[in-house]
């Protein structure tokens, strides 16, 4: 890499690769691979745990205040009640790495006060590696990545991720998935979010979306899109998509027509029925509560309220109307 990286980057870079060496390795036999369940359809291999101790003590060793959130040892450690928290996913596409699939990679972002300030998204099997500091750009290796500028859904490749755990709402999903299709050149599912998300900062879709992921999912690659110059919401068009639990993002043209076309699908509640989804938006004047909605959102999943668990809402939702996007001169 030619440019100076921000320390804290540099740090995320250097866990990342770390990561992605002991992935690469097993990766060799995966014969001889340790494979358990967390549920139906959703894997956890030694692997995992491995990559993202190597990912922790790497992180800890630079910074041992920070906080932690991992996807595998939720905030077990690190500083609870640091305003940095490391959002890190050590195998994002463990399905596809079982199966020897070569389409998975690390995630790690840094967090400060619910905005995600330094991403990395590393594809150890191309060697890949995507990277975005806030108000710096977003970068593969050394090139600059920006979003496609399709401006007709018509045309557009659009990205996505299908349910798969028990109890996800399949047929809500289908309906979507037709919805979509009908309207876009084509519809891909490679099957690693964090991916998916660097794949719109590149310009190779022109957009995506998907339901049931949780921060470590997109965290970083959050930041490659809005730092490649698009945009990322829930299915409202509101910012609130860490713990929404469905996102969708594209280049701008493109973002808003699929806003308005998946609103209807979208999980929020309406105001009264005291829905998960109430909760602040990142980047809002209570943006400092969203570390304490990420740890809600683990411990209910870990205490056995599955994934969809989330913390209660603080205030009645209110949903905003998604600015219009505007015509071509």
């Amino acid at each position: 890499m030619s440019q100076t990286l921000h320390p804290m980057l540099n740090i995320a870079v250097k866990a990342a690769r770390a990561a992605g060496a002991i992935i690469n390795r097993a990766a060799l036999d995966l014969d001889l691979l340790q494979v358990g369940s967390k549920g139906p359809n959703d894997f956890v291999t030694e692997v995992d745990r491995a990559a993202e101790t190597a990912i922790i003590d790497i992180l800890l060793e630079a910074y041992p205040e920070h906080g932690i959130l991992a996807e595998e040892s939720g905030r077990a450690r690190g500083n609870k009640r640091s305003e940095f928290v490391w959002i890190i996913d050590p195998l994002d596409g463990t399905t596809n790495f079982v199966h020897g699939l070569p389409i998975y990679a690390v995630s790690i972002a840094l967090e400060h006060r619910g905005v995600v300030q330094q991403a990395v998204v590393y594809d150890p099997a191309r060697n890949d590696l995507f990277y975005a500091s806030r108000g710096r750009g977003a970068f593969l290796n050394d090139r600059r990545l920006r979003v496609s500028k399709r401006t007709r859904l018509t045309e557009a490749l659009v990205g996505t991720g299908f349910p798969f755990r028990k109890g996800d709402n399949f047929k809500r999903y289908l309906k979507m998935f037709e919805e979509v299709m009908q309207h876009c050149a084509g519809v891909r599912r490679p099957g690693a979010a964090a991916l998916d998300l660097c794949y719109v900062a590149a310009g190779w879709y022109d957009g995506f979306f998907e339901t049931g992921l949780s921060p470590w999912d997109i965290a970083a690659g959050s930041l490659m899109v809005t730092e490649a110059g698009g945009l990322i919401g829930n299915f409202t068009g509101d910012a609130d998509y860490l713990h929404q639990r469905e996102v969708v993002a594209g280049c701008p043209k493109i973002y808003g027509q699929l806003v308005q076309m998946l609103r209807p699908f979208t999980r929020v509640i309406p105001e009264g029925d005291g829905g998960a989804a109430a909760r602040p938006a990142s980047g809002t004047a209570d943006a400092p509560q969203a570390a304490d909605a990420t740890a809600a959102f683990v411990a209910a999943a870990q205490e056995g309220a599955g994934p969809a668990a989330a913390p209660a809402p603080r205030a009645p939702l209110r949903v905003r109307r998604v600015t219009p996007v505007k015509k071509e001169r």
